[in-house]
Parts: C-alpha cells; sequence; structure tokens
C-alpha cells in the first residue's frame, strides 16, 4: 500500500471512526455517520464578508466536477478605494475555491485571455504528468486565446491550490492562484464551522497598477519581492464574525510568491491537525504557527473573548532572511468581532489523529543537494544554484520507477528556502534518518538558512520529469529549480542535458 493512502484514524467528541484518506481505502458506514457535524454555532452570516466564491460544476455526476476557468484582467477591489488591475482567474482575486472530493474527476477548461502565455499548475495534488503545468516538460504553454482542458482524478483529501508556471513569480504576484479543496465526507473532523483561508500579498500604485515583477533589481530577486497590501482572501484586513468560544476549522494556504505569515492570535492556541498531504498522525497545540510559501495548514481554533469585543490575527516578524524583518511591522490580517451571545461553555477540541505506516527508508539511495548563492559577477548579476549551477544550466535528477530516495538538502545561503516538489508526497526525517515527528505527508519544506534538511521519497508511480523548486519564486527564478526525471531503467548515476534556457 502506498503510505500516503493510508487509513485515517479519527477521535472525534462524538465517535470514534476509520475513515479513508483516497480512493480504494475502505470505510466504516456506521462510525462515518456517527461523525457528522452537529448545528452551526458561529452568528448568523459569520463569514459573508470574507468567504470565497466557488467554482460553478456544470456537470450533473455528482462524482465529477467539471468547471469553466479563465485567465483574465480585471479590476479588484481589495480595500475602500483601492482597486489593482490585477491578473485573475473569472475576474477575482483569488481564483475561485473549487472542491471535489476524494476520487472525484476534474475537469477544467481552462481559457487564456492574458496576452502573455499561461498554465495551471495543481500544486500538491499527485496528477499524472501531462497535467502538471509545466511548459515545456508536461504540456506547451497556452497562449493568448487559446484553451487547454485539465483532466485528472482528486485522490487525496487536503488543501490544495493552483497557480501558474510561467513567469511564475510575476504572474502569482500579480494575482493568479486559487485553492482546491479536496474533502474527504468521513474524516470525522466534526467541527461544522469551516472556512479555507488564501493568505496572499500584491504591490501596485495610486493609480492601481501593478508593482513591476522586476522592481529591486538583482536585491529584489534574492530578497524575495513582497507586496505592501497584505490579502486575506483578496481582502485587506477582513472582519470574520464569531461567538466566543466555538470552535472552527480553517484550512490555510500561502499563495504569496515570498512572503511568510507566522499568525499569532494574540497567545490563543492553534491546533494543527493536518498539512500539506492531509491529516497529520496526531494534533499539535502551539501558541503560533508558521506556514511558508507554498504550504498548507489545518488548524482548529475556538476564539475567546468578551461578547461584543474584538481580536485580531497578526502575522509577526520572521526572519526569513536579510531584509524579511529590518523595518519591518507586525501585519494585522484579520479581525474576529464577536457577537453578544453568551460564549460557548468551554469544551475540549476533537482530538484528531491519523495511523499513518512510514516509507522504509531501507535501500533507499542518498541524494546530496546544495543550494548557494555565490557573489554577483561582474555584470552585476545574482543567481542562486542547485548543486553549482542555476536551472538553466542544470541536468535532471534522474530515479528509477520504485526507487526511494533520501534527499538531503544542504541550505548554505543566507535565506530560507521552501522547497517544493511536484507530484509526490515526502516524509521529512531527522539526522539519522527517521521520520519527524508527529508524521505528516508533505510536498513543501521550508529549509531554513544555514540548515540542511533531509526527506524520505518513493517515486512510486507516474513516470514523467517533475520539478522541484523553492517557493519563493523570486529565488525559483532566480535558479532555485530542478527537474527529476523518473522513469523505468533510469540509473542514478547518468544525466542528460537540460534544454531549457530561462
Amino acid at each position: 500500500m502506498r503510505p500516503h493512502v493510508a487509513d485515517v484514524m479519527l477521535t472525534t467528541l462524538r465517535s470514534f471512526t476509520l475513515a479513508g484518506f483516497a480512493a480504494g481505502v475502505l470505510l466504516c458506514p456506521a462510525a462515518a455517520a456517527l461523525a457528522q457535524p452537529g448545528p452551526s454555532l458561529a452568528p448568523a452570516g459569520w463569514d459573508e464578508t470574507i468567504k470565497l466564491r466557488e467554482a460553478v460544476d456544470k456537470n450533473p455526476d455528482p462524482n465529477i466536477v467539471e468547471i469553466d476557468l479563465e485567465a483574465r484582467l480585471a479590476e479588484v477591489e481589495v480595500a475602500p478605494g483601492k482597486v489593482v488591475k490585477a491578473w485573475t482567474y473569472d475576474g477575482g482575486l483569488p481564483g475561485p475555491l473549487i472542491r471535489t472530493k476524494v476520487g472525484d474527476r476534474l475537469i477544467v477548461h481552462f481559457t487564456n485571455n492574458l496576452d502573455e502565455e499561461t498554465t495551471i499548475h495543481w500544486h500538491g495534488v499527485r496528477v499524472p504528468i501531462e497535467m502538471d503545468g509545466v511548459p515545456g516538460i508536461s504540456q506547451p504553454p497556452v497562449k493568448k486565446g487559446e484553451t487547454f482542458t485539465y483532466d485528472f482524478t482528486t485522490p487525496d483529501a487536503s488543501l490544495y491550490w493552483y497557480h501558474p508556471h510561467v513567469m511564475s513569480a510575476a504572474q502569482v504576484g500579480f494575482g493568479l492562484y486559487g485553492a482546491l479543496l479536496v474533502e474527504d465526507p468521513a474524516d470525522g473532523v466534526g467541527v461544522t464551522d469551516q472556512l479555507t483561508l488564501v493568505l496572499s500579498d500584491i504591490g501596485f500604485d495610486k493609480r492601481g497598477e501593478l508593482e513591476p515583477a522586476d522592481s529591486g533589481g538583482p536585491a529584489g530577486m534574492v530578497f524575495g519581492r513582497e507586496g505592501a497590501y497584505v490579502l486575506v482572501n483578496g481582502r485587506t484586513h477582513p472582519t470574520l464574525k464569531a461567538r466566543a468560544g466555538a470552535p472552527q476549522r480553517w484550512r490555510i494556504v500561502n499563495a504569496a510568491k515570498s512572503r511568510f505569515f507566522l499568525l499569532d492570535m494574540d497567545g490563543q492556541p492553534f491546533t494543527t491537525i493536518g498539512g500539506d498531504g492531509g491529516i497529520q498522525e496526531e494534533s499539535v497545540t502551539s501558541g503560533t504557527v508558521l506556514v511558508t510559501t507554498g504550504e498548507r495548514l489545518d488548524v482548529l481554533v475556538a476564539p475567546t473573548g468578551a461578547p461584543g469585543s474584538k481580536l485580531v490575527l497578526r502575522a509577526m516578524l520572521y526572519n526569513r532572511g536579510y531584509g524579511s524583518v529590518q523595518y519591518r511591522d507586525v501585519e494585522e490580517i484579520l479581525t474576529i468581532e464577536f457577537s453578544n451571545e453568551p460564549p460557548v461553555k468551554k469544551v475540549p477540541l476533537p482530538t484528531v489523529r491519523r495511523t499513518i505506516t512510514p516509507t522504509s527508508a531501507e535501500g533507499a539511495t542518498h541524494v546530496p543537494v546544495v543550494l548557494t548563492l555565490p557573489p554577483q559577477g561582474k555584470d552585476g548579476v545574482s543567481e542562486f544554484r542547485v548543486n553549482g549551477v542555476p536551472y538553466w544550466e542544470a541536468k535532471p535528477f534522474l530515479a528509477s520507477l520504485g526507487e526511494k530516495q533520501i534527499w538531503v538538502i544542504n541550505n548554505d545561503t543566507d535565506w530560507d528556502h521552501p522547497f517544493h516538489l511536484h507530484g509526490y508526497f515526502f516524509m521529512q526525517l531527522d539526522e539519522k534518518d527517521q521520520p519527524v515527528k508527529p508524521l505528516a505527508w508533505k510536498d513543501t519544506l521550508n529549509i531554513p538558512m544555514k540548515t540542511t534538511m533531509r526527506f524520505l521519497v518513493h517515486f512510486d508511480e507516474r513516470p514523467g520529469e517533475w520539478m522541484f523548486h523553492c517557493h519563493i519564486l523570486d529565488h525559483a527564478e532566480g535558479g532555485l529549480m530542478g527537474t527529476v526525471l523518473v522513469g523505468p531503467g533510469s540509473p542514478t548515476t547518468s544525466h542528460h542535458v537540460h534544454p531549457r534556457k530561462p
């Protein structure tokens, strides 16, 4: 059995249930029925100013979600009187929330009405290589006026997101991103009031013109550019209504191209129950949570305060490298307004657990990966490098189909790098090659500055050439990208020259 198709074991206030994580896993129908959420505890209209618009499913089949999606320019108001001429999916910022169930077929008829070529990458979803959205590898870029149909199954329950892989730093920074929520109806978490939060930022001037993608020149690339307007579901500092003490489930994705979000709710606890690859082995409670670019978190919260009072969700300062904390302020990103109802009587949040059997590391190939940033050359150009070369000079890493590899990533730079691998989940390891607790499946792992991190990946299916890169997208465009060629009989000691140039 593949590790990411492991059974999920959840304990809620109401029941104990064995639930599946993906198609092909047996469910316990009686237990699943007991785990159905109860009535909402939130005030009427609690999420009306922040809730994401959803894509319209035009297929009557309950197991097929079929939508139309258009990339186009549109004027979007991100705050009262603050309008930006953004690049959008379907005219909104972010793009519409796409909602499917585990095992559903998703069909997206994509039309590009921008002046530039683009694609859609389905970040974290185990798609066939033909659906991965990387130009020159998995598909041709979609030119202005052209269409492309993405058609695949959504096999694993979690929050994912979609964005381009053409001029990624520019296009994501200009507004092209959206969330994809794959639900397991029997996950048993049992919290009724749920919200998907897309965190991002954008930069534009008084006329609503977007900040140039190359602002700051080479220094801007090295620092990682951040927009001045911090957005939650496309809005600056929106308001969420709540009844004090009522539990909520927040699924969070960081869709910013460079900005990290260290979230704090006046020290009130976050209970993290999952992340990139769905529910984790056991929940962890903490006073802050960090969401790096490309990552997702699944958290339970029960905000408390006096009836009629307010609570602010803040993004605290986090040092992801030089320039990320100097002369910066804490950002207030969301206000929670408590209703005048009496607080909900304090009860423990659901205990959420999942049984995960980690992949054995026996026989795994160790793959050294060194990330560097040499001094600027005489031409003043800076370029990040992977194993001594920027991506446009790189040869693919190779893996045989079915091979297990332990990637040992040494970040020898002065900046953090959220490392994202397309197509596969992996598991973080410690320095002794043992799985880090709590067990969790990841597709994006932050590699802090001057630190070495390790993960185990099993290239068990879906041969093809799969991209990896830093998800600070300016860093990726500046050299921190590469590919791994997965195919039958590919020798791990030979390489072929990568054909692409920036």
